[in-house]
Parts: structure tokens; C-alpha cells; sequence
């Protein structure tokens, strides 16, 4: 008899394929089919999705439940302690999304240094007058200096654009030391009070965690430059979103380009809408065709090792495949 696998989100067909090829498939939105979702959830074995925080309770509703795919690069919306402790496997998809999210990362960059979408802006409301002066000056993005918290895949990627591309010189703090980072881009690394206040840019790209909550508050932008510029692609609760808020108004930090934010969708009365000096993009990180596609087929295979189980590198709790018999590795 096959596995029954839980689709909470609609699959591309190539993700499709790799899971129906071997198990039994129900797809059923988790928002606008709740109860289609939670049907199949009661007898599942497996599901594979995104954007659901799978709750104690909901997981309370699955006892045959023995692994979950997450189309994602963050696990925040899972409580890994917990699916640990009931044996369920969790897996992610960290590597396809890197290249295309530190593609975002540099556009923000670029974008909040010019001043692209308070240009835009303008010019669409037919203010471009005469031969741009002052009024419409940025900062230069070449060989200025680069401020990475989080010098991981994204972080790395991130570096790897700023000193080659562009000249700039990295600064990087991390829980540890990167060598291979130091090497490849010459990445100094800094305690955080000291990066803040030598960059021009300060890029956050750390996971959420009880050690990255609100990690950059207003004390940490007190210590930027005035001509500085923060970008978040990240996660949004790592930054104080008030604080930031206040800074920008004040001119204290010169702009900001943000990716994630403290509540998404962003509130229609967010006081950042009306900041001309804050870029402003809605989670699109790994927001292309090609990516998206790739990580729904990573997750589908992830599910098929985990419900097989075979070890993945992209387990984000091996302890709980170990509670189960694991057949020869497959490579991944």
C-alpha cells in the first residue's frame, strides 16, 4: 500500500510527478481548502508546502505523520523540538534559493543607494524638469564598504557580488569565522557594534532565532553611519521595525531597502509606505519561475528520501529519521 503525502500548497507538475511516481497524492490548500487539508493531514504520512505554521495542534490531528517538506530555505514556521520529538522529519531547500536571493539582496543595494523608487516615483508624476542635480543625487555602491550579519549561503553569495563585482571591501559578523570567505572575497570579520559603525552598507541575512530577535534595535542604529543604508533580506523580526521607523524619519541612517518585515503582507498603515528614503519589496527573495520550481522539486525529493528513510542533507532534525530504520543512502 502507498504512503499517503499531503500537498498543502499547489506543485509545479515536475514536483508532481516525482511524488505521485511513488505515492498516494492529495493536493489541498491549507487556507482555502481547510477542510479537504485537514482530511488528508489526519491520514498522512507525508506533506510538502510552504508558508502553513504547523502548530502542536495541527500536528496533534496526524499520528501517522513521518515527514514534512518545506519549500523554503527558513524553518521558522515549524517547532523543530517538538517534530523532533514525535520522530517527524523536517527538510528544507536552502541551496536552490541562494544564487537568486543575493541577486535581491544586490538590487536592493543598488536601488536604496540611487534612489531608484522615489526616482521612479517622481518622474512618473512628471517632476523631471531639467538635467538631474542634487535633488536627484545617490551615493555611489563601488568599493564601499559592505557590512554582512550572517555571512552563510545568501551571505556569502552577497560578498562574492559586492568584492568582485563591485569592488567592495566585506566586513562580516557571524556566530563563527569563515575562512573560505576571508580567502575567496578578503571578508574581515567584526563584532556587530564595531560592523554597524564602519559600513556603508549594512546587509542583515541571519535566520530568525531567540539569539536574532530583534537583533538590530534602536541602540545597534544609533551606531550607523548617518550616510549609511540597511538592508534586510533576512527575516523581518530580527530588525525593530519601530526603530527603524524613527531612524529614517530622523535621518539618522541615510535609507533602507526591505525584503521581510515584522507582519507580511505589510499593513496598508505602515508608516514605511510613506518614506520616501526605504525601498520597499514583498518577500520575493527567491520570487523567480526557475527558482521556485527548482526548490518544489528539491522539497519532493527530500519527502521521497525522508518517507523512504534515507538521510538527506537537507534534514533539518536527523535526530528523528534515527528513531526509524534507514535503508542504503541515496545521493543527493
Amino acid at each position: 500500500m502507498k504512503k499517503r503525502v499531503v500537498a498543502y500548497r499547489k506543485l509545479p507538475t515536475s514536483a508532481l510527478q516525482i511524488l505521485e511516481a511513488q505515492f498516494d497524492v492529495t493536493t489541498a490548500d491549507a487556507d482555502t481548502e481547510r477542510a479537504a487539508f485537514m482530511d488528508a493531514l489526519a491520514g498522512a504520512h507525508g506533506a510538502i508546502g510552504n508558508k502553513l505554521k504547523l502548530t502542536n495542534e495541527l500536528l496533534d490531528t496526524a499520528p501517522t505523520l513521518e515527514a514534512v517538506s518545506t519549500i523554503s530555505a527558513g524553518y521558522d514556521d515549524f517547532d523543530v523540538a517538538d517534530l523532533t520529538r514525535r520522530g517527524i522529519v523536517l527538510c528544507n531547500t536552502p541551496d536552490e534559493v541562494t544564487e537568486t536571493t543575493a541577486d535581491l539582496v544586490f538590487a536592493l543595494i543598488l536601488a536604496a543607494a540611487r534612489r531608484i523608487a522615489e526616482l521612479d516615483a517622481s518622474t512618473r508624476r512628471g517632476e523631471w524638469q531639467a538635467s538631474s542635480g542634487p535633488a536627484q543625487f545617490g551615493v555611489d555602491v563601488h568599493h564601499k564598504m559592505l557590512g554582512i550579519v550572517g555571512l552563510g549561503r545568501i551571505g556569502s553569495a552577497v560578498a562574492r557580488r559586492a568584492a568582485h563585482g563591485f569592488g567592495m571591501n566585506v566586513l562580516y559578523s557571524n556566530r563563527s569565522r569563515n575562512p573560505a570567505a576571508e580567502e575567496a572575497f578578503g571578508a574581515r570579520w567584526r563584532a556587530l557594534p564595531d560592523l554597524l559603525a564602519e559600513a556603508d552598507f549594512v546587509c542583515l541575512l541571519v535566520p530568525l532565532s531567540d539569539a536574532t530577535n530583534k537583533l538590530i534595535g534602536a541602540a545597534e542604529l544609533r551606531l550607523m553611519k548617518p550616510s549609511a543604508i540597511l538592508i534586510n533580506g533576512g527575516r523581518g523580526q530580527v530588525l525593530d521595525e519601530a526603530a527603524l521607523i524613527d531612524a529614517l524619519r530622523e535621518g539618522r541612517i541615510l535609507g533602507a531597502g526591505l525584503d521581510v518585515f515584522e507582519r507580511e503582507p505589510l499593513p496598508s498603515s505602515s508608516p514605511l509606505l510613506a518614506l520616501p528614503n526605504v525601498v520597499l519589496a514583498p518577500h520575493i527573495g527567491s520570487a523567480t519561475a526557475q527558482t521556485r520550481e527548482a526548490m518544489a522539486r528539491r522539497a519532493a525529493l527530500n519527502l521521497l528520501d525522508a518517507l523512504e528513510g534515507r538521510f538527506s542533507a537537507t534534514c533539518v532534525n536527523p535526530a528523528a529519521l534515527e528513531l526509524r530504520p534507514q535503508p542504503q543512502q541515496r545521493a543527493v
